[in-house]
């Protein structure tokens, strides 16, 4: 892919928060730097550790670590685009209603001005809840973009729409948004 930019990949704790990492090493790979933004639920299910190892970057798990600077405002400078995957029906709620809780949701908030691409991934009846579907359209109202999510086999064993965008499938949508973006 050749990609030469900066990429904050925010990771909401849901089941499919596994497979952000195996998003993280792709985009690496392909010469993107990768910042981590894990929620506290997130690092329940995966750690930043991993992140740092196959991105070569930081990664970041709390608005308020011991540092003088800013960090969902350098953060924000920094990004040439946002991508969360998995964005857990909590994180979607959270961006329309523009509550800034956590780094993640404080970060998106401050980075509405680049491109933000977002993942879903919950249970099928929660991807068909009305609220849900409110939250995403007032989130794809401001510009914000998203991929899936795919029917398949959940994490409840169900059969259903819900499954988080295969991590390939969502690094093409990446290199997509960055070629129409002309960086």
């Amino acid at each position: 892919m050749g990609l030469d930019v900066n990429i904050i990949l925010g990771v909401c704790g849901g089941v499919a928060a596994y497979k952000a990492v195996e998003l993280a090493s792709l985009l690496s790979g392909a010469g993107a730097n990768v910042r981590a933004v894990l929620t506290a639920n997130a690092t329940r299910l995966v750690t930043a550790n991993s992140f740092e190892a196959v991105t070569g970057q930081p990664a970041y798990t709390d608005m308020w670590a011991q540092t003088r600077d800013i960090t969902h405002v350098k953060l924000a400078d920094w990004a040439h685009i946002v991508v969360v995957a998995p964005a857990t029906a909590d994180c979607l709620a959270k961006v329309a209603a523009g509550i800034c809780d956590d780094l993640l949701t404080t970060l998106l908030c401050a980075c509405w001005q680049v491109p933000v691409l977002l993942a879903p991934a919950m249970n099928s009846r929660m991807w068909a809840n009305p609220l849900v579907q409110r939250n995403l359209k007032t989130i794809q109202e401001i510009g914000f973009r998203v991929i899936g999510p795919e029917h398949g086999r959940l994490a409840c064993g169900e059969i259903g729409p819900g499954r988080m965008a295969e991590p390939a499938k969502i690094a093409q949508a990446i290199h997509q948004l960055i070629q129409q973006k002309g960086r």
